[in-house]
């Protein structure tokens, strides 16, 4: 009797441990809401970004440093016109301390001139994130690595990264590949708005069919491959998404994108293509540009003011005379003004994020703010209030673990694959 007395409790005792073991098993793989007061969550979130490098992939504040009077190395008051999205002061007010700073170029014609002027755009904002990296050593460096931006993290500096927006810039020269990347730049964005010689675009539509990848763009993809440069398919058409993908050898980003689940635009990436994108190892760094994280309440005035504003000034962000560019913002910020954007807000941000983790996992999902092109979200409008996403993603759930491998890590670990099939090919 007692010999079945113990068996039986022997065996009551294993199924509670394993009725606790699968309790514990299941409930970590789901993130449950964390009770903290707001002052503890921020104190924590300070003291994670003191320890782990904070990187965003994608700004387009390298037009503001063309201005005569706008010195990156000054604080600049946020609600006031003409500021700007990022400064030296606000990233270390903000905890960021790695940016991609792209040089932009909106579609023009696919002319040889064209090609020239949009070359000669993309070298002056080269140079002008140069100089605002030679002006101001003490605080900035310039990074053409990972391992460069870790160690600017060590010295106390910020990090500058390049980056080009638009393929646009190389016309059909692939040899510009090259010289763009030992100029410092280590990514490029396919295309814009508009469709170019490498690829459609999501955007543009005004040939009803999606071509998806031409021959030269699969050239282009082929040099990025073997020069070093990452490919970045934010802007580009799902078609070129896919024939990107079957082409690249090496592992792609989505510079500044979100979900197009959570928010139904075409900018945003289908759950399959996060999942093509996480299965080749690549990463998708989510954007803060409202439009694209969640869809606005119908607006009619707003959409009124905007389409007279396009028809007026056309595709002002190329316009290379920066007197006619200032006056341009200065109307542009007085629409927002007058006719205020239906912002989304950090917690509306961090569901796409929490949507690609729970698709792909955590490791394939990073920040691309695209701030001063558009980004900026309620409660973190600006680049000094970085750190609230990290209190949100905190007060999820995450660990920090989690939080280093999205605010850079993953991104990293892409640009060293990058690298390395580079080398690959070289000794190839």
């Amino acid at each position: 009797m007692r010999f079945r007395k113990n068996r039986f409790l022997r065996n009551s005792l294993i199924l509670s441990v394993g009725l606790i073991l699968i309790f514990f098993l299941s409930s970590g793989c789901k993130k449950s809401e964390v009770k903290m007061t707001p002052e503890s969550l921020e104190a924590s979130a300070r003291e994670i970004h003191r320890k782990i490098l904070t990187l965003d992939t994608h700004c387009d504040t390298a037009m503001m440093l063309l201005r005569g009077n706008w010195n990156p190395a000054e604080r600049h008051d946020p609600s006031l016109p003409g500021s700007g999205k990022i400064d030296l002061p606000r990233m270390k007010e903000g905890g960021l301390d790695a940016e991609f700073f792209a040089a932009f170029v909106a579609q023009g014609p696919r002319t040889e001139e064209g090609y020239a002027q949009a070359r000669k755009r993309v070298e002056e904002l080269i140079q002008a994130v140069k100089k605002m990296v030679d002006d101001n050593r003490s605080l900035i460096g310039l990074a053409l690595s990972p391992e460069d931006a870790y160690r600017l993290k060590k010295e106390g500096k910020l990090a500058a990264f390049l980056g080009i927006e638009n393929g646009y810039a190389i016309g059909r020269n692939l040899s510009l590949i090259k010289y763009f990347y030992d100029l410092g730049v280590r990514y490029i964005t396919l295309c814009h708005s508009s469709d170019n010689d490498i690829c459609d675009s999501s955007t543009d539509r005004s040939d009803p069919e999606d071509r998806g990848l031409s021959e030269f763009g699969r050239e282009v993809v082929r040099e990025c491959n073997r020069v070093g440069m990452i490919i970045d398919i934010s802007h580009a058409s799902d078609k070129s998404f896919y024939d990107v993908l079957q082409v690249s050898q090496a592992p792609i980003i989505a510079s500044h994108s979100c979900a197009r689940a959570v928010c139904d635009n075409p900018r945003n990436l289908t759950d399959e293509m996060i999942k093509a994108l996480a299965a080749r190892g690549g990463v998708v760094q989510i954007c803060f540009l409202s439009a694209y994280v969640k869809t606005p309440r119908p607006n009619p005035e707003r959409d009124k003011a905007l389409a007279e504003f396009r028809a007026k000034f056309g595709s002002w962000r190329n316009i290379q005379d920066e007197e006619k560019r200032r006056k341009i913002m200065e109307e542009w910020e007085e629409l927002n003004r007058r006719f205020p954007q239906d912002l989304a807000t950090v917690q509306d941000l961090v569901d796409h994020i929490d949507h690609v983790v729970k698709l792909v996992g955590v490791d394939y999902v990073g920040i691309g703010t695209d701030f001063d092109g558009g980004g900026g979200v309620i409660g973190c409008n600006d680049v000094s209030q970085m750190v609230n996403v990290t209190v949100e993603l905190l007060r999820r759930g995450y660990s920090e673990k989690d939080i280093e491998k999205i605010w850079g890590k993953n991104f990293f670990r892409v640009f060293n694959r990058v690298q390395e099939v580079a080398r690959n090919l070289s000794r190839s």
